[in-house]
């Protein structure tokens, strides 16, 4: 399941406030994908937090998306807005004749 789903899961499976509990006995067993196929179980994800209830599903997938590994996030400090990396060619600013 791709994490992005969960919320619409987590708004279907519990009435709130859930505690942890009841979410990781219920789903725990269910496996998140990172982009590159890495599977983590909503339990492992949940069981890294402090927190022993939530007031809404909202909550919930914030608890969740706070503690996801850096699998999740795609490129690492990736910036599409920002200047070039160092040491990394910019071609943009080559002229080119066509």
């Amino acid at each position: 399941m791709r994490y992005s789903e969960t919320l619409q899961l987590f708004e279907q499976a519990f009435d709130f406030p859930a505690d942890r509990e009841t979410v990781v006995t219920q789903l725990g067993d269910v496996e998140l994908s990172t982009p590159e196929g890495d599977v983590v179980t909503l339990r492992d994800v949940l069981n890294r937090t402090d927190e022993t209830s939530y007031h809404s599903p909202d909550e919930l997938y914030t608890s969740l998306m706070g503690n996801l590994e850096d699998g999740f996030i795609g490129r690492k400090y990736y910036d599409d807005r920002a200047g070039i990396e160092s040491g990394v060619k910019d071609v943009r600013s080559e002229d080119v004749s066509l």
